[in-house]
């Protein structure tokens, strides 16, 4: 899948954010981007919906997870901290 890299210190997610959604959730995979299409409830405004993102993630899939790239853009680059591609595709159900 292209939408996740393996590295040293874990995997790399690629993201698309849809702010200001009805709920948290993910909605499927974006073929033409290459990247996981995520809604978020949270507004784009003063890095509340960054905050939102990583709070989902974490959650999810239970690890740390923090923005290595996108701060300002709804493409987003998540590190999964010390878990591999597999691990993170079984716990998002992919």
């Amino acid at each position: 899948m292209e939408f996740l890299r393996e590295t040293k210190e874990g995997t790399v997610l690629l993201i698309y954010v849809q702010p200001k959604a009805r709920k948290n959730e993910i909605g499927g995979i974006d073929e033409w981007r290459g990247r996981l299409r995520v809604k978020i409830k949270a507004p784009p405004v003063e890095g509340k919906a960054n905050r939102e993102v990583v709070k989902f993630f974490s959650k999810l899939l239970g690890t740390e997870v923090v923005i290595v790239k996108g701060e300002t853009s709804r493409e987003k680059d998540l590190l999964v901290k010390g878990m591999n591609k597999e691990e993170v595709k079984k716990r998002l159900k992919i």
